[in-house]
């Protein structure tokens, strides 16, 4: 589009030495007519919508005078549909017949260049074209899309498959048309965004015809039986003509029409429209009543029959509809403004009324979106109005006020289909014997228990075995229907095994294939069939070498706080009953703490029952005995078993250490693990390995050649159970998917094999698979790593509460003979004092009796004097 002005020269060349073929479909008017501007048409008028446009203008303008006296005259040109011709017309009505504006053409390849053409000469060009680039108003200024762009029709479409639960659909579309590669990414997104995925785009020529009979055969070969149709109206009629004959109408197919069809079934000879028959079409609503839609109606159903009489129906459509709000608008702007150019330009980008096919409204030079859309259903001869769809709301029965919207088109009723109304197509079909399955397998597997292909050279065949294989086996068992399939060996990466299902290579993979993400864009996974994660496996070594302070492990740190603690208690009550018997526990208070902290630990050695004076001593003495023998013994057999079994533990422990040691690893060949292990565990690319089976695992980790081995959990599992000795699990699991079977992205499959893989894995058929797979190991002498524990203080409670019990009961016997003794003392010592108090009382009353004679003699001797 570059080169658009020489190529423009070229045409006027051209245009002088061509033969032109116009319709003069200029508006008569009379002498007394007042003028007010020229239009310019151009319109394909050997298509039904082309005849539509030319008939809708001509009465828009014819109205326009009948309601404010002006008239305007209007040059109708064919451009037979050829972008060419149409760049040559617009090109004469500019020169010519001094038009101040274009309305038309239908196609985007015919607007491209017209709209060249109009803005060099700055004329509004008014295209019919649904679809206008978003760069094409900076390139043309002049250019306005005169109809609403399909791309929310999109939308209604994918909403239709979701309700019917589709999960795959092939869309046929024009390849000469450009606009429906503009259209195919919106669909494509619409679909998408409701899980639904396009399984083929068949591009067709505009003049098929044998090329058609083959594209339709390869069609009838596929599984796909959802069609999405967007083609015009003449290639449209020859693809159902050929679809019947091929026996592509009948059960279980289903066609979905785009607006370019729909809107123009009621123009279809009854002939055409019984080879459609149970197609679903999509088309743009505009409202059929009213006064002026119903005048409109019959003035264009007189028009059209006398113009066109060789045409079966003379109903207007959209398109009349939208060539009739044309005219309509470009007249009202040529009214106001006076002028044309820019100025008539910016009038038409003002307009803002409802027109007979709905809001005329320009936003970004484009005529608004059309939001609502009707659902029909071909039946018979003629069809029939289901419903709407609305953007936003849903299906509807209707669009009053009280309209009630659901997200699923089955609320519209029941729909005639392909064969019959009496059941929903599933819109796919099952492979046959004659075209089965395609299932790849790979053959680069390191674990051949889970797939093993061999290949017999004397019978020239090849069998597949493994667990992969026996529950995919199991899971076709399950399903409700026969599923004919073959394998197909691949020698290649997991990777571009899961891709050739992309590429239509397989219909399916089959083997320990892991789900991860980055597969998803080529595939989908039915739901994984064995435990998912990513563990290490690293070699064992003794884990009782270099223990120090092994004799410490058989009892808890708890158990010896209270070993320690029942013997200095003990000891101190033996200590306190027996202090006064034994002169030796006598002395100062560091002389007896000594004592009490040596008899503690060596009462049971040092002091025997015959040493012991007192019954209480004796009586917590045998309980301490019987207490201390057992301890020991169970001491010296959970000692012994220490250090008489081997107990191994890995020789890493975590990433870490792999990591800042810059240690070697390795993972199976083929798998995604490489650039898991370097994006997302770190490690460095050059330290990683690659093995193609377990033998080399297990040589290159007992030789050190790598210090640890990356599998799936369910390898790692397989791997330990036929080398149980020497190896182990080491650090976290990390979470990565399990192993599952792979389909194409919405493949109508999908569902029914995970529903039936599901079933296999409920009813434990999976585990016994998985089961004998482990034991073909043949790994006899399976010793686990099971550490003796150390014991606690549970083990031990009931002797501990004996003993210390009992010398608690001695101990408060003693405290209560001591205060008794102490009573009687009290006693005594009482009465003496009371004596001490009496005879002091007596000696200081005869101290009183001396003092007062010494101080009156003479009282004295008077007495004894006669």
């Amino acid at each position: 589009m570059d080169k658009l002005p020489p190529l423009c020269s070229i045409l006027v060349l051209v245009f002088i030495f061509t033969h032109r073929v116009t319709v003069n479909g200029s508006s008569n008017t009379t002498g007394n007519d007042k003028i007010i501007g020229v239009i310019g048409a151009i319109v394909d008028n050997s298509s039904r919508i082309g005849k539509e446009q030319s008939v809708a203008m001509k009465l828009a303008l014819d109205d326009f005078y009948d309601k404010f006296n002006q008239s305007l005259i209007l040059h109708i040109r064919d451009s037979q549909g050829e972008p060419i011709q149409a760049a040559l017309e617009a090109m004469d009505l500019i020169n010519t017949q001094e038009v101040q504006a274009i309305l038309g053409p239908r196609t985007w390849e015919e607007t491209s260049l017209v709209a060249e053409v109009g803005s060099q000469n700055q004329i509004p060009i008014l295209s019919f074209a649904d679809t206008t680039p978003q760069w094409a108003a900076e390139r043309w200024p002049f250019l306005l899309q005169a109809s609403p762009n399909q791309f929310k029709q999109m939308n209604a479409i994918a909403a239709i498959v979701q309700s019917w639960e589709w999960r795959r659909v092939t869309v046929i579309y024009e390849d000469r048309d450009s606009s429906a590669t503009r259209v195919l990414p919106h669909l494509s997104n619409a679909l998408r965004e409701v899980g639904v995925e396009i399984s083929q785009l068949l591009a067709l020529p505009p003049f098929a015809s044998s090329s058609l009979s083959r594209e339709l055969e390869k069609l009838k070969e596929g599984q796909g039986r959802v069609f999405v149709v967007h083609l015009s109206l003449g290639l449209a009629e020859r693809l159902f003509e050929m679809a019947k004959r091929e026996k592509m109408m009948g059960k279980d197919y289903v066609w979905i029409t785009t607006d370019p069809i729909t809107s123009l079934v009621h123009a279809m000879n009854a002939s055409t429209i019984s080879k459609m028959e149970g197609i679903l079409g999509v088309k743009s609503y505009f409202p059929e009543t009213g006064d002026r839609f119903l005048d409109f109606h019959h003035r264009f159903d007189n028009r059209f029959s006398s113009e066109h009489p060789k045409e079966d129906n003379h109903e207007p459509d959209i398109f009349a509809a939208q060539a009739y709000d044309a005219a309509w608008t470009m007249a009202l702007a040529m009214r106001e403004s006076n002028q044309g150019g820019q100025l008539l330009l910016e009038k038409v980008v003002l307009s803002d009324f409802n027109g007979i096919g709905g809001k005329v409204e320009f936003i970004d030079n484009k005529l608004v979106p059309v939001n609502i859309f009707q659902i029909v259903n071909v039946v018979g001869r003629s069809y029939r109005e289901l419903g709407f769809w609305s953007d936003g709301q849903g299906f509807s029965v209707n669009l009053n006020e009280n309209a009630t919207y659901n997200s699923s088109m089955k609320a519209l009723g029941r729909v005639y289909w392909p064969g019959g109304p009496w059941n929903t197509p599933r819109g796919w079909t099952l492979p046959t014997s004659a075209n089965p399955l395609r299932i790849g397998v790979p053959v680069l597997t390191s674990f051949k228990e889970y797939v093993n292909v061999e290949y017999d050279p004397l019978e020239d065949n090849t069998s597949y075995t493994g667990f992969a294989i026996d529950v995919f086996k199991e899971t076709l068992g399950q399903l409700p229907f026969y599923l004919p399939y073959n394998f197909y060996q691949f020698n290649g990466r997991y990777n571009a095994l899961v891709e050739q299902i992309h590429l239509k290579n397989f219909d399916a993979v089959v083997g320990d294939v892991t789900i991860v993400s980055g597969r998803y864009q080529h595939a989908e996974f039915t739901h994984p069939y064995t435990e998912s994660g990513l563990v290490m496996i690293v070699p064992v070594i003794s884990k009782t070498s270099n223990r120090a302070w092994l004799f410490m492990k058989p009892f808890t740190m708890a158990m010896w706080l209270l070993i320690g603690a029942i013997n200095v208690y003990n000891g101190f009550v033996i200590w306190l009953l027996e202090r006064n018997n034994c002169p030796e526990l006598k002395g100062s208070v560091i002389n007896q703490m000594g004592m009490l902290i040596w008899l503690a630990f060596n009462t049971l050695f040092s002091i025997n029952g015959q040493r012991l004076h007192s019954n209480l001593s004796r009586m917590a003495m045998v309980v301490w005995l019987f207490v201390a023998l057992v301890i020991m013994q169970t001491y010296t057999a959970n000692l012994t078993s220490m250090l008489t079994v081997q107990h191994l533990g890995p020789t890493v422990t975590d990433i870490e250490a792999l990591k800042n040691s810059n240690a070697k690893i390795g993972h199976c060949s083929g798998s995604f693990l490489s650039n898991y292990l370097v994006d997302v565990l770190d490690f460095n690319r050059d330290n990683i390995r690659t093995f193609n089976s377990t033998k080399d695992y297990a040589d290159a980790l007992q030789n050190r050649d790598i210090a640890a081995a990356f599998l799936e959990v369910p390898l790692a599992n397989l791997f330990l159970a036929k080398y149980c000795k020497g190896f182990t699990i080491a650090g976290p699991t990390y979470k990565v998917g399990g192993f599952g079977f792979a389909f194409p992205r919405g493949s109508p499959l999908l569902p029914s094999i995970t529903e039936a893989l599901l079933k296999v894995s409920e009813s434990g058929r999976l585990r016994d698979l998985e089961n004998n797979m482990i034991a073909s190991a043949k790994c006899h002498h399976v010793e686990p790593d099971k550490e003796t524990p150390s014991l606690s203080p549970n083990s031990f409670l009931v002797l501990f509460i004996m003993s210390g019990g009992t010398s608690t009961l001695a101990l408060l016997v003693y405290i209560l003979r001591v205060d008794r003794s102490i009573f009687r003392h009290r006693i005594m010592w009482r009465l003496m004092k009371a004596a001490m108090r009496h005879w002091r009382s007596q000696n200081r009353i005869f101290s009183r009796r001396v003092s007062n004679v010494a101080e009156n003699p003479s009282n004295s001797s008077n007495t004894l004097d006669p």
